[in-house]
């Protein structure tokens, strides 16, 4: 699509005010971090695996009779939600997909796992889960994600239940099903590669724990799940505090703030400092959070919204260097905007956030970054109903197979709306990725790179498109629902374009960048 005699024509539409950066020198641009090799990874919620009310998506908003009752742990409208049966981990069409963007860490988590009840048996759940639990986690289903991850060649994640089931009668958290939780996990096969304590223990509406938690209270039980942990699974890492909803105006609602976890917890507490992060709400909670909520697809491509990652980043560093100085950073949740994501989350138009997000938190050395969710609600990575690919499916896939662990320094870029990344290129020695993300939706730019390159650049007819074009063709699953072969397109040596509203890989195999030698 981008030949060299097509490169005028682009740069001459574009106008007087053409951007160019030039002086990029992939064969010394220094390394400045280090990352996981699973550090773009995923979610697949609690919800999902048991089957339950989870966010629904705007396609069935206004089909679906209004909801009576709930087990809603949130204590939203119960009109949010959509009724689902258990993902289908053993679809091969999922896992295929899956496996492509592997090997990942697959967190399995979020609100309803702080109220479900794990049942070590195979028989169906029960009609309601026992006094004290929100849901019911069967083992059989559990097998199901243990079996998904050795499909995926994954690493699993989690979290565990802390709500009134869980307690004595002072209240205070027991391990007794964390215990069965842990001792089935082993017997399947499984093991736990890392946890946190509470999903979102700073969000007390939705944690699941008694009124009136504080930090006292988690501290407290917090001393008894790690003791417990470190006994029942030495090998897992121990994420903390996993808190949300700091950093930036959130929503209006109390939370407990992550100083008063950090300091009931005391020193030396995690393996890894986690935190999750959405730059605001969807659409549908907006609506009851009052004025001032959320986004619009106008704001998508602005520094403002994308830098909220860097804010937030900088927020939580900040509490790891003052409590738990020298541990890694690991983002366990994340997605274009909490409660399911906006409308435009499965469009083109959010690849530019994914992919920034991804760019940003390498240079800032974050270990692992996990998208919620893989399949389920309107930021899914894979639409849930079809298991078609969605922008961001094809986004992470050109991120896995281009960008490595080793993050460079671009250098500086040619205007405020190019954000350049660079990272060495996996199991290419020497080799190194450069991605272009233009963000002006009107105007073309330019780099000028020294050496060949292969390309590729993704763009859509429409921002707020479901289909994505790869060097100007459609990127689609053959009928048979499988993966085409991906290549790039090689360019010379020059002026590349940056078409408006584009993103672009660069690999170049034959930069010989010292730092990507290993």
């Amino acid at each position: 699509m981008f030949k060299a005699q097509t490169i005028s024509a682009i740069l001459f539409a574009a106008g007087l005010h053409t951007a160019f950066a030039q002086g990029l020198n992939p064969s010394t641009m220094p390394r400045i971090a280090q990352v996981d090799p699973r550090f773009q990874s995923y979610n697949i919620e609690m919800v999902e695996v048991i089957g339950g009310r989870f966010w629904k998506p705007y396609a069935s908003y206004d089909k679906e009779a209004p909801a009576k009752s709930t087990n809603n742990p949130t204590g939203l409208d119960p009109n949010l939600y959509e009724q689902r049966r258990p993902i289908d981990l053993s679809n091969p069409k999922l896992r295929r997909l899956a496996s492509a963007l592997g090997p990942v860490y697959l967190r399995v988590s979020g609100t309803w796992a702080n109220t479900v009840y794990f049942q070590d048996s195979d028989a169906p759940a029960p009609p309601q889960p026992p006094k004290g639990f929100g849901g019911t986690l069967t083992r059989s289903q559990w097998k199901g994600v243990i079996d998904f991850v050795h499909a995926t060649g994954s690493k699993l994640v989690t979290s565990f239940s802390v709500s009134e089931g869980t307690r004595d009668s002072a209240e205070v958290w027991t391990p007794t099903q964390a215990k069965l939780f842990i001792d089935a996990t082993h017997r399947l096969g499984g093991s736990i590669a890392a946890t946190e304590f509470i999903n979102e223990p700073t969000f007390t509406i939705a944690a699941g724990t008694p009124p009136g938690y504080d930090g006292v209270a988690f501290g407290r039980d917090y001393a008894i799940f790690r003791a417990f942990l470190r006994q029942a699974s030495p090998q897992t890492k121990l994420l903390g505090p996993g808190s949300v909803g700091e950093g930036i105006p959130f929503v209006p609602v109390k939370i407990v703030p992550s100083t008063d976890l950090l300091q009931g917890m005391g020193p030396n507490s995690v393996d890894a400092f986690s935190y999750h992060f959405y730059g605001t709400i969807s659409e549908r909670c907006a609506k009851a959070m009052g004025p001032n909520q959320g986004t619009t697809p106008a704001a998508a491509l602005t520094e403002e919204w994308l830098d909220r990652t860097t804010r937030v980043e900088e927020f939580y560093a900040s509490l790891r260097d003052k409590y738990e100085p020298g541990k890694p950073m690991w983002l366990t949740e994340t997605g274009q905007t909490a409660c399911g994501g906006d409308r435009w989350a499965s469009t083109f138009l959010d690849s530019f956030r994914y992919l920034d997000q991804l760019g940003r938190l390498a240079q800032k050395n974050v270990q692992v970054v996990m998208h919620n969710t893989l399949a389920a609600s309107d930021y899914g990575l894979i639409d849930e109903a079809t298991l078609a690919p969605r922008p961001n499916y094809w986004a992470a896939l050109l991120w896995h197979r281009t960008m490595g662990a080793t993050v460079l320094d671009p250098g500086p870029s040619p205007s405020a709306t190019v954000h350049l990344y660079a990272q060495c290129a996996p199991g290419k020695p020497g080799a190194v990725t450069l991605l272009a993300i233009n963000l002006n939706r009107t105007e073309a730019a330019a780099i000028e790179l020294p050496q060949a390159a292969d390309r590729y650049t993704l763009t859509a007819g429409e921002l707020e498109s479901r289909d994505v074009l790869l060097n100007g063709k459609e990127l689609s699953l053959t009928a048979r629902d499988e993966l085409l072969s991906i290549t790039g397109e090689a360019t010379k040596a020059g002026l590349q374009p940056l078409p408006a509203a584009s993103i672009t890989f660069f690999e170049l195999a034959g930069a010989k960048n010292a730092a990507c030698m290993k």
